[in-house]
């Protein structure tokens, strides 16, 4: 599951129902900063056995980054993924039309209402019994300017995380260039994730399918390489891994099936799309994930791709 915030908006159930779904299937389940539910209660939905990872969207007050990760850890959430194009949030013509902020009503902040460390910034609990309205937003608007805090994330200071999360795997998620994928393994990123934030940080911005061969290329086979933004069916699935991808991350379909049946359209929507995908790798001539390379695919001309060695 990709990393995205305030499923509410879909469902009331939110990251619970997704999170459920992602752990019957045994799948890795990421859950957002900008979650409209807290770590504990999206632990306890997805199960205590199943894998979780936590993204990161990175405070600018380094006592946050301590809580947040080590609430992450308390609460079984194995990878990090770090978060890099989205330190402010970019220019959205359609969110300011419509003046569509969630978070100052208290929606996608719930990590940092749950927070003590938060909490002793700010001199009070915005969850505690007796608190008001106004105590709520202000604490939600903490949340927001503390972890979109308009200041860029420098790769020296990846040491840092690498202090308080520990030996557990970190990934660097946006890396669109392979520059960036080299630098992530210059300093010791454990992978990344190839994404351009689903279209909606940069207008105009490349596809991230067009990013990832080259990325491949360069890192693949010395770090662990996703994929994320634009995977809408099992053959989207098949042509990311054929580039070397060595996973996907799943996003909008899933929110349409919450958005359109809570729990049991997010579930159906994850069974449609795996075995949509286990037909095509079929179809295609393969007998298993591990014939899967870019022999598999051709260019818009009918030429065929080099194949690429894992190994």
């Amino acid at each position: 599951m990709a990393p995205i915030g305030v499923q509410s908006l879909m469902h009331p159930d939110g990251e619970l129902a997704s999170a459920k779904v992602f752990g019957e299937m045994g799948l890795p389940f990421t859950l957002s900063t900008a979650a409209s539910k807290g770590m504990k209660s999206v632990a306890e939905a997805n199960g205590n056995s199943n894998p979780r990872w936590y993204q990161l969207y990175w405070p600018s007050d380094n006592d946050l980054t301590r809580s947040f990760l080590d609430t992450a850890k308390h609460n079984g959430y194995d990878v990090l993924v770090v978060t890099l194009d989205t330190w402010q949030l970019s220019w959205r013509p359609r969110d300011l039309d419509t003046g569509f902020f969630p978070f100052v009503q208290g929606i996608g902040t719930q990590i940092g209402l749950e927070d003590k460390c938060a909490h002793e910034k700010l001199g009070f609990d915005a969850l505690a019994p007796g608190s008001t309205q106004e105590q709520k937003a202000i604490a939600s608007l903490f949340h927001v300017l503390s972890t979109t805090r308009g200041i860029s994330p420098r790769w020296e200071n990846l040491k840092l995380l690498r202090e308080l999360w520990g030996e557990k795997p970190i990934v660097l998620k946006g890396i669109q260039s392979v520059a960036d994928a080299k630098l992530a393994l210059e300093y010791g990123m454990d992978g990344i994730i190839v994404s351009n934030h689903g279209g909606r940080q940069v207008n105009g911005a490349i596809g991230s399918l067009r990013a990832l061969p080259k990325i491949v290329d360069a890192v693949g086979g010395r770090m662990t390489i996703g994929f994320d933004s634009g995977i809408r069916c099992g053959a989207d699935i098949f042509k990311a891994l054929a580039l070397g991808a060595d996973f996907v991350q799943l996003g909008r379909p899933i929110l349409w099936g919450l958005a359109h049946e809570g729990e049991k359209g997010a579930r159906h929507v994850l069974r449609s799309l795996l075995a949509d995908f286990d037909l095509t790798v079929g179809l295609s001539g393969c007998r298993g994930l591990s014939d899967i390379d870019r022999s598999c695919l051709a260019t818009e001309d009918g030429e065929e791709l080099k194949a690429y060695n894992r190994d």
